[in-house]
Order: C-alpha cells, then sequence, then structure tokens
C-alpha cells in the first residue's frame, strides 16, 4: 500500500510518496530528472517529488496532479484508491482565505452591550509613531447583539431571550448567511446560554456553528471571540476544500496538519487549526530528522519560495497561546514560527536611492524572470546571475510544456539594464553581479533578524546551535545565514527540498485540550487541577481514533502560570509538587525577561492536556561507503561563481556521487533532484552514514 506526504506551498507543492510497487519505480525511473527515488528496506522506495501549486494550463489541483504523476497515470484515468493507505497533507487553503478576505459570510452573536468589543480590541498601537491607524477589516459581516448575561460567579443575571435570537437569526439566515460565532460573556465557565442558542442556530440550517466556549475556553473574552470569529469564517472553506479532495480519494484515509505540529482526522480539521497547517510540517520534520542526526539544539529554517519560516527547538515544541495572524487574533496553539516575508520569490527592486528585497512576492505565476513567464526580478534570479543556481541543473519545469530549463539569458539581460537605471539614478557604477550580491545580502540579513527574535531576544545563545535548513532555496544562502549569526553548523537532509512534506509523515496525532483556572499555585490546589485534567484527558480522548495503527502514547499536562498583577503567561510542566513548578517558572523568568519577582504570588491562569499517539514513520536508510577513503569524489562540472566579492571557479558535485566520511571544501555546489547547496568559502560539507550533509565553518582556513 502507498502512503502520501503533501504539502501544498505558495510557489510549490511538495510530495513524499512511500512506495511499495516495483513497476512504479521501473516508470519513474526513466524519468529521473523529476523524481528523486530512494530504496528503503523491505521493498519499500521514497519518492521525492515537486511540481508548481498553480500551472492552470496543464492541470486544475497541484496535489491530484502531483499522486497522479507518481502513480504514471494519464489524465483520464481514475486514481485506484485501493492502493492508496493513507495522504496527509498541510494545506494553505485557509491561511489564503484569511490573508485575501476571502471566507465565509458570518454573524457574530454577543452579549448585548458588547457589540463593538471585538473590533475596539485592546487598541494596541504596534507602531506607536503612525498617525493614521488603519484598522484590520473584521471577519464578520452583521452582529446580533443578544440579551442574557452571567455574572463572573454564575449567577444567571439576564436570562436568554430565545424568540428573539430566533427572530434575529431568521433574518440573517434570509440575507444568505450560513456561518455563526457565538460569544458570550463569561461562557467560557458558563456555556448554557451558547449552547441554547446554537441549538437555534442549527436548527433554523446554519451549516457552521462556532461556540466559544467549545473553540477557545479560556478567558478574555475579546481573544476568545476572534478565535471564535476566525473559527466560522474559515471552516466552511476547509469543508469544502476536504470534501472536494475526498471526492477524488474516495475510502482513502487522509489526515491534515494542524497549527499545534499534531495530524488529525480530514473530517475534524477546524478553521482554528489550520492556519499554520503547512509550515507546522517543516517544523516537524526538521525537528525529527534532526534528532535522528544527533542534534538537539536546533533553529529550522524553511526558506520556499514566497516566504521563510524560522523556529526554535530546545527539547520540546515550542507554542505560544496569543497569535496574530493576517490581521486576525486567536488563542489556540500553535507552533512558534517567526515568518518573513523574504523568499526565492521576493521581488527584488531599486527605489531610485536603495534596494529593496520584498515583502511582494512573484509566487508561482508569473514567478521570477528566469521562469519563463515574464516575471520580474526575484532573489532567484540574484543566484541564477552569481552562478549559485545553475539552469542545467534545475527541474527542467518551465515553458508552455512544462519542460524547459530557467532562462539565464534574460536574467543577465535585466540585471544589465538594471545596472544602467542604478548608475543615471547615482551615477555609482556596479556591476551587474554585484547589485545582485547585494540584493542577497539584504535578504540574508531580513531572514537572520528572523532568527534573532525567536533566539537571541527570548535568552538564547545560537552560536551552539545547528541551523538545520530546508525548503526549495534554503540551501543556496544557509552558509550565509550562519556566518551572520555566529552558528558554526548547518545540517541538510537528503529531502530538504521537500521537508515540510517528509514532516507530514513524521507526525504524530495530537490533541490538546484546554481549561481556565485563574487561582493562584497552592499545595492545596493540586486536588482541583488533578480533576481537571482528567476531564480534559476524557475530552481528549474523543477526538481520538481507537483503531489508529500507533506505536505509543503519552500524555503531557502543562499550566500557564504568570505573577500576581501581571498579564504575562510562561508554560511550565505539570508536577505534583508546587514548589517544582515554581522553580521552573523563575528559571524561565530570568532567561526570558532576565529578574525574577519571588515576593509576588503566582497564578495558574489555565492548564492543558496534550495526548499524543506515536506513529510509524518512514526509516531512513543506511549508505555504505564503496571507494577508497583516499579517493575525493570528482566533480561534473567547474563553473565560475561570484562569492566572497569575486568570481571563483567553483566545482559542482551530485549529491548521489558523494559517498560517507567524504569532505567537500568551499567554495562548492552541490547538486541535488529538489534543491541546490551553495558551500560558501572557508566551509567544509561531509556526508553522514545516513546520507545527511553537514556544513561545518573551517575556522582554520580563514
Amino acid at each position: 500500500m502507498n502512503k502520501f506526504f503533501v504539502d501544498r506551498g505558495g510557489t510549490f507543492t511538495d510530495i513524499v510518496a512511500v512506495v511499495t510497487d516495483a513497476a512504479i519505480i521501473n516508470q519513474l525511473s526513466q524519468k529521473q530528472e523529476q523524481y528523486l527515488i530512494v530504496p528503503l528496506p523491505n521493498r519499500q522506495w521514497i519518492i521525492v517529488y515537486k511540481l508548481l501549486s498553480e500551472n492552470p494550463e496543464r492541470y486544475q489541483d497541484a496535489v491530484m496532479q502531483g499522486i497522479r504523476d507518481i502513480l504514471c497515470l494519464s489524465d483520464n484515468e481514475p486514481i485506484p484508491t485501493d492502493t492508496i493507505e493513507v495522504v496527509k497533507m498541510g494545506t494553505t487553503v485557509a491561511t489564503n482565505a484569511l490573508l485575501e478576505r476571502k471566507g465565509d459570510r458570518t454573524v457574530l452573536l454577543i452579549t448585548k452591550g458588547f457589540k463593538d468589543a471585538l473590533r475596539i480590541g485592546y487598541q494596541n498601537r504596534p507602531n506607536i509613531f503612525a498617525r493614521q491607524i488603519i484598522l484590520p477589516s473584521m471577519l464578520y459581516e452583521s452582529v446580533i447583539e443578544v440579551e442574557e448575561r452571567y455574572d463572573s460567579n454564575g449567577n444567571e443575571l439576564i436570562p436568554v431571550n430565545l424568540e428573539k435570537v430566533r427572530e434575529d437569526l431568521q433574518q440573517v439566515y434570509d440575507q444568505g448567511i450560513r456561518s455563526c460565532a457565538i460569544v458570550f460573556m463569561h461562557s467560557y465557565r458558563y456555556p448554557k446560554h451558547e449552547n441554547k442558542v446554537a441549538e437555534i442556530a442549527k436548527n433554523i440550517g446554519f451549516t457552521q456553528v462556532s461556540i466559544s466556549h467549545q473553540v477557545s475556553p479560556l478567558m478574555k473574552l475579546v481573544s476568545r471571540g476572534d478565535t471564535t470569529v476566525v473559527d466560522a469564517y474559515l471552516s466552511p472553506i476547509l469543508r469544502r476544500y476536504v470534501d472536494q479532495v475526498s471526492s477524488q480519494l474516495p475510502d482513502t484515509k487522509l489526515m491534515f496538519m494542524k497549527s499545534d505540529g499534531g495530524l488529525i482526522d480530514a473530517h475534524k480539521f477546524q478553521g482554528k487549526d489550520s492556519i499554520l497547517s503547512g509550515p507546522a510540517g517543516g517544523i516537524v520534520g526538521a525537528v525529527q530528522t534532526s534528532l535522528r542526526a544527533g542534534f538537539h539544539e536546533i533553529i529550522t529554517f524553511d526558506m520556499g519560495g514566497t516566504s521563510t519560516d524560522v523556529a526554535h527547538f530546545k527539547g520540546e515544541y515550542e507554542r505560544q497561546l496569543d497569535n496574530e495572524i493576517a490581521g486576525a487574533r486567536m488563542r489556540v496553539p500553535v507552533l512558534s514560527i517567526h515568518t518573513v516575508a523574504a523568499g526565492g520569490g521576493s521581488i527584488l527592486c531599486f527605489d531610485g536611492a536603495s534596494f529593496k528585497v520584498g515583502p511582494e512576492s512573484a509566487g508561482a505565476n508569473p514567478g521570477p524572470a528566469c521562469y519563463r513567464r515574464g516575471g520580474p526580478l526575484a532573489v532567484t534570479d540574484a543566484n541564477v546571475m552569481l552562478g549559485k543556481i545553475q539552469p542545467q541543473y534545475f527541474p527542467h519545469i518551465f515553458g508552455k510544456d512544462g519542460n524547459l530549463p530557467l532562462d539565464k539569458a534574460i536574467v543577465t539581460q535585466r540585471f544589465i539594464e538594471l545596472s544602467q537605471e542604478i548608475y543615471q539614478a547615482t551615477h555609482h557604477k556596479n556591476s551587474p553581479e554585484e547589485i545582485a550580491a547585494g540584493f542577497i545580502k539584504i535578504a540574508v540579513e531580513n531572514m537572520a533578524n528572523a532568527i534573532k527574535k525567536i533566539s537571541l531576544q527570548r535568552g538564547y545563545d545560537v552560536t551552539h546551535y545547528t541551523l538545520c535548513t530546508f525548503g526549495g532555496a534554503g540551501g543556496q544562502v544557509a552558509c550565509l545565514i550562519a556566518d551572520t549569526l555566529g552558528i558554526k553548523t548547518v545540517f541538510l537532509h537528503p529531502y530538504a527540498g521537500g521537508l515540510s512534506a517528509y514532516g507530514m509523515g513524521l507526525a504524530d496525532i495530537r490533541v490538546i485540550k484546554e481549561s481556565a483556572i485563574e487561582k493562584v499555585l497552592s499545595q492545596d490546589l493540586m486536588t482541583e487541577l488533578k480533576r481537571v485534567i482528567n476531564v480534559l484527558e476524557k475530552d481528549g480522548r474523543k477526538e481520538l481514533d481507537t483503531h489508529e495503527s500507533i506505536k505509543g502514547e503519552k500524555i503531557v499536562s502543562k499550566v500557564s502560570l504568570k505573577y500576581q498583577g501581571t498579564d504575562s503567561t510562561l508554560l511550565v510542566d505539570f508536577a505534583d509538587d508546587v514548589s517544582i513548578m515554581q522553580k521552573s517558572f523563575e528559571a524561565e523568568h530570568q532567561l526570558r525577561y532576565g529578574f525574577i519577582q519571588p515576593q509576588k504570588m503566582l497564578i495558574i491562569e489555565s492548564i492543558s492536556v496534550e495526548i499524543v499517539q506515536i506513529m510509524d514513520s518512514p526509516d531512513e536508510p543506511l549508505v555504505t561507503r564503496i571507494r577508497p577513503l583516499d579517493q575525493l569524489p570528482k566533480p561534473i562540472e567547474i563553473v565560475p561563481v561570484f562569492t566572497d566579492n569575486k568570481w571563483q571557479d567553483t566545482p559542482i558535485f551530485q549529491r548521489e556521487d558523494l559517498q560517507p566520511q567524504d569532505v567537500i571544501k568551499g567554495p562548492a555546489i552541490i547538486i541535488e533532484k529538489i534543491s541546490t547547496i551553495m558551500v560558501e568559502s572557508y566551509w567544509n560539507a561531509r556526508l553522514t552514514e545516513y546520507n545527511h550533509l553537514v556544513l561545518s565553518k573551517d575556522e582554520r582556513q580563514m
């Protein structure tokens, strides 16, 4: 049975397949330039394949087309679903709908008197000197104020006026709105009114009813309300996408990656859990492969076509509860990922005085200038200009028939034109390659700043860390990023160009349940906390499939603590002994903020229980050395590359020609099926027995 792991990104869709049919391998072996094929034990093969996310002339849906291509099917042949065991996916469908404000029409039902609470929000001023404040547009179309009220102790002050609610909802329903978000004061603890109103909405015919005490059962009306609205706004879009995929893959187990790094059954996938679905797969893939390689302190660096995602790992996945994505506030646990608009497709421009990289991207259509679709100059073009990307070794998937290489001639022409434009504006004469190197320097600085934000600014010294680089464009700048940050080791997995998709196959099933507590931390509270943990665990198990083939299970309980009178919480492991939690909190507080306040009492804001079902994941094959130790690999070509401010003769190696214990000194280019790796001057590349490539800084050469 075949398994497919898919990441549909903004520019490329990556597919990793575990295949058991030798006939498929024989057919794909004839198109070796497009597919990376790796044999595994037990007559299995891993196939890594990359195709454009949007190519309307050739196909409608990249995911289905990718599965068809791997199974060697023609356009009109049905997909033989009986040969597919599971499809695990990460998707940007919901993220794109949020960015473009193309979710479903939604009505908000909120306690009377709080109609504008979500619009007013917290009145944050992210840009304190901005004279014109541009508020993000609200996701809901209309608001119904509901006469009802509980106080904070659970006393019913105003019973809910059910007749009026029914009348108002019917009116909205008649206008064509089918999605509603229900958010009442104190309902995270006292949900009776929300349940009554939800029942009415379902009876009227609303197809999506998001209830705040189920979506985000935590304090704070605004963030709980925002999260519920996001869920109501995006869940119908997701459901349609899931139904569309399911209809083409009937009777196939379909799973999606959630923003918290866990998998979930497709039909339980909700809008609130989908925002970072794609990037989460990358973090899981990077962390799991780095751990297998023996690295435990990791900065993950995922550079794709549109953006770059970075994350920090030291023993456990870092998650954050309060998030703002595309102007929408949410209070759900998501992997702590920092994104910058700098990728291979980031547009390069000269504004008459300075160089700018991004944030606009050329995407997949038209793509960078070299994609042969008349696109603008982008980061990928700069690397082509410098010789760090060699078109003859890049996938030949361009042009009308999808069989041409990158267009180097147009890149050279456009950079010559740009150098003339710069000379006319500034009277500074720069060569086209110096201009391209300048743009790369700016892009590298933008990405290094993103890493500083998640590490140095939070008290971590990254010089001892390993930079786990992946994504199609990551290998081209990995050494430059590491140099900027003082990192000495870079790790590149053999599937680094498609590691986000591989991460879907390495992920476990995870369910996280939370409950608000808001009480002073003391030993007397332990009995209540343990009771809440048991309730949350039971709730979590209802969402898990008992028949799932799993290797084991673990349960992680955490508490969210803060000093009394403050608002900044830190997450620590739950322990039976209060003093252990206290010490963990103080150590984390000291690291993050540089001080502690032992005289202040600690408040437990909330408690969470995570149930992890550990799934079977693909093995990594060992490779053996055949050549004598003193015999080095032979380069396939020597090309000029502009690096270190000068043109240098640079050898090109094929990754499959390398064997364990081979060491390559920079500058050098290592070509893979799905990415290009630039080993800069003063760096060495070494291949391990697991076919992992480890780049290390050679201080002696400097």
